[in-house]
């Protein structure tokens, strides 16, 4: 007996159901998949834009789906190399290192209406820049979308001692940070 999931990816994949089912994809998993990707890119245009190559991405790409992960995990991975692609693009567009693009970054969210962050908040994101970029991922999952580390390690393609290990090296390295600043 197919599952829930099976039962809708079969939906996806099927030409007769497929524009029905991807409205109800983007339903469903536009909010989750728009905070992931806002959580790596800080900017609210930025991330409508990758939001809807990735959602281009997935709908072209649904018939190479099979069903090794769990959907929400393959579509995740989707938006996370197109956030990650779309930063490295940005860097090399502006000649600067990926890392001086995640202090201009930050600096901008100060001057952003859609961000509504206080000062604390601010201080926060400045000290996750600071991350190597595996660990802001670690950090970003766990303790703003409060992914378990089961699903990140499906996501990332990595053991959950090693998420452990890094989130909690991140968490030291954030709070040293703020003790600093």
């Amino acid at each position: 007996m197919q599952n829930p999931e099976d039962k809708f990816v079969k939906r996806l994949q099927e030409s007769s159901t497929a524009q029905e089912a991807f409205r109800e994809l983007i339903s469903v998993y536009k909010e989750r998949l728009y905070w992931h990707i806002r959580n790596m890119v800080k900017d609210h245009d930025d991330t409508d834009d990758i939001l809807q190559n990735t959602f281009v991405k997935i709908f072209r790409n649904i018939g190479q789906f099979k069903g090794d992960s769990k959907l929400y995990s393959w579509m995740y991975r989707i938006a996370t190399n197109e956030a990650i692609t779309f930063l490295n693009k940005k860097a090399r567009r502006l000649h600067i290192t990926s890392e001086e693009l995640q202090n201009q970054i930050i600096d901008n969210l100060e001057s952003d209406v859609y961000f509504e962050g206080e000062e604390i908040q601010i201080k926060l994101q400045k000290a996750i820049a600071t991350l190597p970029q595996k660990q802001q991922q670690v950090f970003n999952m766990k303790y703003f979308e409060e992914l378990k580390y089961r699903e990140m390690a499906e996501i990332l393609g990595t053991s959950e001692g090693a998420l452990k290990a890094s989130y909690h090296i991140a968490t030291k390295k954030i709070e040293d940070y703020l003790k600093s600043n």
